[in-house]
């Protein structure tokens, strides 16, 4: 039997959701204090449904949007969890379960497209600034000096440790 959308979930269940190793989701805990999930006896970590958006959001903002750490602390104190909460994949994806029974999204709904509304339009993601593309120049040749172009090194200079003097 599956899990209701309001349990918590241990680390290993949103590392698994969120196809990304938990020692990453440990790290985003250390840079991101919005992650606070619940550790019970033992340090095992429970997170809420809350902190599974906020972690997905995470996650498209730095790996698809191409965004820096740095990047999305800032956009965190700007506009707040529940924006770049929004740019996370959804917890339900095409089913739901209530009392037991698998619940798909498509026989829940009628599908007629007479009477369908539009499809929402996906929130768009921060605009990322291309950078230009410009082509190396050809490399500088640096002459290759002969045997005889080569300078002799100087010879070391040693302290005298008695006197202080270089020899």
């Amino acid at each position: 039997m599956a899990k209701s959308a309001d349990a918590f979930r241990t680390i290993s269940e949103v590392a698994e959701w969120l196809d990304t190793p938990a020692h990453v989701l440990r790290f985003w805990e250390s840079k991101f204090s919005q992650i606070k999930p619940v550790k019970r006896a033992g340090g095992r970590r429970y997170y809420r449904p809350s902190d599974m958006d906020l972690l997905g959001g995470i996650k498209t903002l730095l790996h698809d949007q191409g965004m820096t750490i740095k990047g999305v602390q800032k956009l965190l104190r700007e506009q707040g969890v529940k924006h770049v909460a929004s740019f996370g994949p959804s917890q339900i994806d095409d089913s739901s379960v209530i009392d037991g029974t698998v619940i798909t999204m498509q026989s829940a709904v009628a599908s007629d497209p007479a009477t369908d509304p539009e499809p929402t339009p996906e929130p768009q993601g921060i605009p990322v600034a291309e950078p230009d593309i410009v082509p190396d120049p050809e490399p500088a040749t640096i002459p290759d000096p002969g045997p005889d172009e080569v300078p002799d090194p100087e010879p070391a200079t040693v302290p005298d440790p008695t006197t202080d003097n270089v020899v």
